[in-house]
């Protein structure tokens, strides 16, 4: 029988001191540390809470989403406290040998050590071998180089009847009982002082919005809130 697994072993060269965490395939965290060059000491092996605790906040998560989450935030954490030097970079491993049963937990030696001897010496960042473990297990990864864009928020309603004015080809217009005014359309923004007025640019219009809304914000109301 084989086993895959994804793990690390990081290293601080202050302390002289390393720790090693990987995740087999069914879920299940183990962990070691020591001293430079002497046997690691083994921690009880951590399963996934999806498969031991009969809890129905777990139902319906997968055995792996738990136990990857911790291998993340322990690479995360030791790197924070100086252990920064990869002595095993982060990888998928499919190793020769059977994991113990989920219960008893007891620490299984030979599987880290099957690690030790296994895992390439092959720089990558943990997501990547993460990715490489699911990818493996036929399940599903998260796309990469995918760009973020937020998501459109609706327009108040009062803005998008101004844009269905400006879309029809007619303008939106100040209270003509103003002596200072303006006039929106389609084709640009103009500002009027009686019967003179002058067409401002684009970056005119932002800058001249970016102003209006920092006067509303500045006379708000205090709680926060305008007329």
């Amino acid at each position: 029988m084989t086993t895959l697994v994804v793990g690390f072993r990081l290293g601080n060269d202050t302390t002289s001191r390393q720790v090693t965490a990987l995740v087999t395939e069914s879920g299940v965290l183990h962990r070691a540390q020591g001293i430079y060059g002497k046997l690691p000491r083994v921690s009880r092996p951590e399963p996934s809470h999806a498969l031991t605790t009969p809890n129905p906040a777990f139902q319906g998560e997968h055995p792996l989403a738990r136990p990857i989450a911790s291998l993340r935030e322990h690479h995360a954490r030791y790197r924070d406290k100086g252990y920064t030097r990869a002595l095993i970079p982060p990888a998928s491993v499919r190793l020769d040998i059977e994991e113990h049963p989920l219960l008893p937990a007891v620490p299984h030696h030979e599987l880290l050590q099957a690690f030790v001897g296994a895992a390439p010496n092959t720089p990558q960042p943990l997501d990547a071998a993460i990715k490489a473990f699911r990818a493996t297990l036929g399940l599903p990864t998260r796309p990469a180089n995918v760009s973020w864009a937020p998501r459109e928020q609706p327009l108040p309603p009062r803005v998008d009847a101004m844009l269905r004015t400006l879309s029809h080809g007619a303008a939106i217009t100040s209270p003509q009982r103003l002596p200072v005014g303006w006039t929106v359309t389609g084709d640009g923004v103009k500002l009027h002082v009686g019967k003179t007025g002058e067409t401002i640019d684009r970056q005119a219009v932002i800058e001249l919005q970016a102003a209006l809304s920092a006067w509303l914000r500045f006379t708000g109301k205090p709680d926060g809130t305008t007329d």
